[in-house]
């Protein structure tokens, strides 16, 4: 893994578990629901700000590796991103 991205990356679920207790302790208190779900879609963004992350770091690691060696090493890297973004293939 990329430093800079494993850094950035281990910072931002830091946040996140904070947030995620947060909710927790926000439903236990039985707060306005409008204020949990405006802190659940705060840790929706937060977990796509660290999937752009990931697959930033995946995309310059191993799919560039994949694809320099070409043939079925590329279709692999190819369908691996379309199936974890429920794209399909052709």
């Amino acid at each position: 893994m990329i430093e800079d991205i494993k850094k950035r990356a281990l910072h931002r679920t830091s946040i996140l578990e904070g947030q995620l207790r947060g909710v927790a302790k926000m439903i236990e208190n039985e707060e306005y629901c409008m204020d949990i779900i405006a802190q659940s879609r705060a840790i929706q963004k937060a977990l796509a700000s660290l999937d752009k992350l990931l697959l930033e770091n995946h995309l310059r690691t191993h799919v560039t590796h994949m694809f320099e060696q070409g043939g079925d090493e590329r279709e692999q890297a190819v369908a691996e991103v379309l199936k974890v973004y429920d794209v399909g293939s052709r």
